[in-house]
């Protein structure tokens, strides 16, 4: 059972107005940490984006950029996230 599905939904939201994404999956992988020192500061995630938005960015930028576009999640309400990001010629 997800323990942050609106912040599963904000997240999906404000990627796809950033990114415009051809593919986003965002999965909360809160409940596997349950009990962590870290969960009670905010959720854990895994993104999987593909945009053409990464085009000519190395992994570092991509994920700069995938943090730019989250914002203050990054600092409420997110505590770890995963990210696979990739362009639509890299699928």
């Amino acid at each position: 059972m997800s323990t942050h599905p609106a912040l599963s939904e904000i997240i999906t939201a404000r990627l796809q107005a950033a990114l415009s994404p051809e593919r986003l999956e965002v999965q909360d992988d809160s409940h596997l940490h349950a009990g962590h020192a870290g969960a009670r500061e905010g959720g854990h995630y895994t993104v999987r984006i593909c945009s053409s938005r990464f085009d000519g960015l190395g992994r570092v930028a991509r994920h700069r950029l995938v943090y730019h576009s989250l914002g203050e999640l990054m600092q409420q309400g997110i505590h770890a996230l995963a990210i696979d990001a990739s362009t639509p010629q890299e699928n």
